[in-house]
């Protein structure tokens, strides 16, 4: 049965109603709301709050009521990450050292959420600039995971996760350099979708310009694809922006995985750490997909050692959004973006570009490998979500065995990946997998994301009132 509470409804679902006059976009707003109120001071999910928002879910009603919607979100709620610019507010970016200077302009993402008629309800928060996965930074604390709040939601996209899995709208946006929509999807128990680089445009460009994009972050696959449909669209301000392919992400999404081959990935280039509730997930996905006709089996690609080259884009990017603040002031970073930034400052040139050569030769072998298979499916995390206020140790080593070890190769590859929930650890938190596919193959990842939530409907958890 389909939730009647408006904040627990998916944007299909508050879509369908507004059609039927059974709800109305301030009626769903105002059920976010007090959601929100209720429960956001235990999770932190929020950098700023839209005052527009029920301005724009008045608008959006008046429009409902002439049947003349928008486009394809009029009145839904959704929320940005304070990475994103949203014009009239400002970009933080989880930072101290940032201007609270309001952006001029909305970013390419969130002009397509404006021209759909959504309701963007808040910004979220963001670990600083991006830069790592427990769910904290200077500006605004520590983000709490819904499932259990001495846990951590996972980052960057720490405030989109929690926020996704609480039930603060349906739609959410993400970005991801290295995992940062899939690993805090992964550990609050939602979708998240890393699109194929260039499907959406980003402006201005972070520090990871060469491997990050924006996606969705859901509580189903069908919304992660009707919010691509919103935000996947060129924007002449982005040099590596696709041009517009108007297609529906939802087509096609119901075919199943029926003579797909699908491999199953032990070794990312390197012996990647994950439990054994982890590896369980992975093979309780590839039952499912074989039961829907999927031809699955384990292979190799042959990438070589993804950390080296991963490691060498991380850091150099680091130290050079380091080095862009005066040294009197970089005491105010979070300390590990510092050790990073140390451990990485002194990378030659030529070194960096070796790296870069290494980038296109793993790019290589996942698009030889995908020759051969339509999907690849791995788990997403090392393990269930950490602590929140675990300390932070040495970051090369947690972005290696806690943080990213099986996000971060697609990055690299640039090819379209998504988490998903599946079922739980025997603590109760979420388990989830990985699934990708070929460059610009964005809708076969969804495709078998669906045939996995179909077999293994995703739940909530239940918040304390």
């Amino acid at each position: 049965m389909p939730p009647t509470d408006p904040a627990l409804m998916t944007a299909e679902e508050l879509l369908a109603a507004y059609a039927r006059g059974s709800l109305s976009p301030r009626e769903a707003l105002h059920a976010v709301s007090e959601r929100i109120a209720r429960h956001n001071p235990a999770l932190n999910a929020f950098a700023l709050m839209n005052p527009q928002a029920q301005a724009a879910a008045a608008e959006s009603e008046q429009r409902w009521r002439v049947g003349r919607p928008l486009g394809l979100l009029d009145g839904v709620p959704c929320t940005v990450k304070d990475l994103i610019d949203l014009a009239g507010h400002p970009t933080r970016r989880g930072s101290r050292l940032t201007e609270a200077t309001p952006a001029a302009d909305d970013g390419p993402s969130v002009v397509g959420l404006k021209a759909e008629g959504a309701v963007i309800v808040a910004k979220t928060t963001t670990t600083e600039f991006g830069w790592k996965s427990p769910g904290d930074c200077p500006l605004h604390g520590i983000t709490r995971n819904p499932w259990n709040p001495a846990h951590t939601p996972g980052g960057s996209s720490a405030g989109a996760g929690a926020a996704a899995a609480a039930g603060f709208g349906p739609l959410h946006l993400g970005t991801d350099a290295g995992g940062s929509i899939r690993i805090p999807a992964a550990w609050c128990g939602v979708v998240g979708l890393k699109p194929s680089f260039g499907r959406v445009a980003q402006w201005p460009l972070g520090a990871f310009a060469h491997v990050a994009v924006t996606g969705p972050m859901t509580r189903s696959v069908r919304d992660a694809a009707l919010l691509l449909n919103a935000i996947a669209r060129h924007d002449l301000r982005d040099p590596y922006s696709l041009p517009d392919d108007r297609r529906d992400w939802r087509d096609g999404i119901e075919e199943g995985v029926a003579e797909l081959r699908v491999a199953v990935l032990r070794r990312p280039g390197f012996d990647a750490p994950v439990d054994w509730e982890g590896m369980a997930a992975v093979d309780d996905a590839a039952r499912m997909l074989m039961e829907a006709g999927a031809e699955v089996e384990e292979a190799d690609p042959g990438l070589p050692d993804t950390r080296d080259i991963f490691g060498r884009i991380w850091g150099v990017a680091l130290a050079r959004l380091v080095h862009s603040f005066p040294e009197t002031r970089r005491h105010m970073l979070d300390p590990g973006l510092l050790d990073v930034a140390r451990a990485a400052g002194g990378l030659s040139a030529i070194e960096f570009l070796d790296g870069e050569a290494m980038r296109l030769a793993a790019a290589h072998a996942m698009a030889r490998f995908h020759q051969t298979y339509d999907l690849v499916l791995c788990p997403a995390v090392p393990a269930a979500a950490p602590l929140a206020e675990a300390p932070l140790g040495d970051p090369m080593h947690a972005l290696w065995n806690e943080w990213a070890p099986w996000t971060f190769a697609f990055n690299l590859s640039r090819q379209p990946a998504i988490s998903v929930p599946m079922g739980f650890t025997a603590a109760g938190l979420p388990r989830a997998v990985q699934l990708a596919a070929g460059l610009y193959r964005d809708d076969l990842v969804l495709r078998a994301a669906r045939t996995l939530e179909v077999a293994q409907p995703f739940a909530m958890p239940a918040l304390e009132t």
